[in-house]
């Protein structure tokens, strides 16, 4: 099995950045890409106190994104770049989004779980033509939200950003 969970999360780091809590956001106050609400349900689920997002630290920031972002997704089982592809994506607006949108990339039922179909899809599918479909997917997403004027330019950057890094990846 692969493991490349390591060059993802610095991948998706570099787009994330640190401590913002933009008003036109919906997220609200996020740091390294975990807003305060995922960051209190996690400190509930493990019986630790709230405390401000601005003060996760790195083991708490990799559990995090391991847990509730690549393995939902299933990026283990993913060809290399498309995990990297489907977890940016997955980071920036939802689990549940990403992976129903790559299983509509990959021609199977968009019901939000990456099980076996879908993996079984996925690697029937040339690797770089499957993260061109998932990105192509994520900006017409992302071009309807009306927040789009306002982090449009940087989302398109990104996007753009996660397709060439991941058609980089496929081995």
């Amino acid at each position: 099995m692969k493991d490349n969970f390591g060059p993802s999360l610095a991948a998706v780091l570099i787009h994330e950045g640190g401590y913002v809590n933009d008003p036109q956001d919906p997220g609200g106050a996020t740091n390294k890409g975990v807003t305060q609400a995922v960051y209190d349900d996690w400190r509930t689920s493990h019986g630790l106190v709230h405390q401000s997002v601005r003060l996760i630290d790195p083991p708490e920031l990799e559990a995090i994104y391991r847990k509730r972002y690549w393995d939902f997704i299933r990026g283990d089982q993913l060809p290399a770049g498309v995990d990297y592809c489907v977890f940016d994506f997955a980071v920036n607006s939802g689990v549940n989004r990403a992976s129903r949108y790559l299983q509509r990339a990959a021609g199977v039922a968009e019901d939000g779980q990456i099980g076996p179909m879908t993996i079984a899809a996925v690697g029937a599918k040339p690797a770089s033509g499957l993260i061109g479909m998932v990105c192509d997917l994520r900006l017409a997403f992302l071009r309807q939200l009306p927040t789009f004027g306002h982090f449009g330019t940087g989302w398109t950057r990104r996007v753009e950003e996660v397709r060439a890094r991941a058609k980089g990846m496929v081995a």
